[in-house]
């Protein structure tokens, strides 16, 4: 995978769960983080903060443990 695919998955879904990224890319947690990096420094990503709604309404995660991204259309 290289950080156009990952770019183009967090504009399609606007709001991911590092966890839906991880099953996606079939990638590592770590790895997807560092790739994150990139994009959160050029400004087109943030790291939501921790108990944030992921917005799927399955209510079926615990919303303290998600680690969730967004895409920031500049």
């Amino acid at each position: 995978m290289i950080l156009s695919d990952l770019r183009n998955y967090l504009k399609e879904q606007q709001r991911v769960a590092l966890k839906d990224m991880e099953m996606r890319f079939d990638i590592d947690a770590d790895a997807l983080r560092g790739m994150l990096g990139k994009w959160i420094n050029k400004g087109y990503v943030r790291k939501l903060p921790s108990g944030t709604s992921c917005n799927s309404g399955c209510c079926q995660c615990d919303p303290a443990l998600t680690e969730l991204y967004e895409w920031v259309e500049r």
